[in-house]
């Protein structure tokens, strides 16, 4: 029988991939355009990240599907193409996937927020979810992660959508901003809550992406590791993003400060490491010459 990504967690520490927004713009994406439209129109730009990401040494890659939900695509009005474009993305991103590693259906946020601070239900979310899940899980990725989550129910919809239309594993990151209180998501869910109602859904895999630089997340994973037995998902970015006098977007922590902080992460209980934004595949590569020396 194959191994699946639950096995290998067991075994070693499991290299995902790095930013693929950033990846896009620098293969000619043009602002204010859809990703996720790229998996039709252009796949073998998209292929070609996959595969570097692979070559650096991924065990896991994740689909260019991170605002494939329907409500993120109406703002381009795209949101009957849903299906289309996350099955798109997970049967390109598996065209390149070597035999022996993964693939990831990437499930990002609405940006929309729920009732009252929004206009939406908990239903409404549930079915962009399942829409988007059942592309993915069409497509044959092997699991699906549910990322980038500011709002501990939106993250909790999701997996209900999520579980809906499939039986994947479904595994799920919170993002956190560091407070003088502590770590928080925007909507002021704290870790210990995330991580409680993550566990006793029944989650596999949680875990934290985006926002914090590795140094801060290495903080994070200890913290979460005091709280749960659960593999621990940790994708920083490379520090802050800031934009240059060229237009050009460029991050605050270089390459070798990033990976500096990747062997203490591992050391603080981190399963599954990865990048976020302003990581590529140089920051990959490094990572899996530490996680794995020759």
């Amino acid at each position: 029988m194959n191994q699946t990504i639950c096995d290998l967690i067991k075994k070693r520490t499991v290299l995902l991939d790095g930013g693929l927004g950033t990846e896009l713009i620098k293969h000619g994406f043009p602002q204010g355009a859809c990703p996720e439209s790229w998996n039709v129109e252009n796949p073998e730009v998209v292929k070609h990240i996959h595969r570097s990401y692979y070559q650096a040494g991924s065990d896991a890659v994740l689909t260019n599907s991170f605002g494939g939900n329907k409500i993120k695509m109406s703002a381009y009005g795209l949101e009957k193409r849903c299906y289309e474009l996350n099955l798109a993305a997970a049967e390109i991103a598996n065209e390149v996937k070597p035999k022996g590693r993964f693939l990831g259906g990437s499930m990002g946020p609405t940006g929309k927020f729920l009732k009252p601070q929004g206009e939406h239900t908990e239903a409404e979310f549930e079915d962009a979810f399942a829409e988007q899940a059942r592309g993915l899980s069409d497509g044959k990725v092997d699991f699906l992660l549910i990322e980038t989550q500011y709002d501990l129910k939106e993250a909790l919809c999701a997996l209900r959508g999520a579980r809906k239309v499939t039986s994947l594993p479904v595994f799920v990151t919170m993002t956190f901003n560091r407070t003088p209180r502590g770590f928080f998501t925007l909507m002021g869910n704290s870790v210990s809550q995330c991580l409680r109602e993550l566990e006793s859904q029944g989650v596999p895999v949680v875990g934290s992406n985006c926002t914090l630089n590795s140094e801060e997340m290495t903080e994070l994973v200890r913290i979460m590791r005091e709280l749960t037995a659960l593999p621990l998902i940790a994708q920083a970015n490379a520090g802050k993003p800031s934009l240059s006098s060229e237009g050009e977007v460029t991050y605050s922590q270089g390459l070798e400060n990033y990976v500096h902080f990747i062997p203490q992460m591992i050391k603080n209980g981190a399963n599954l490491v990865g990048g976020c934004c302003g990581t590529n595949p140089d920051y990959i590569k490094r990572m899996a010459e530490i996680i794995r020396p020759s």
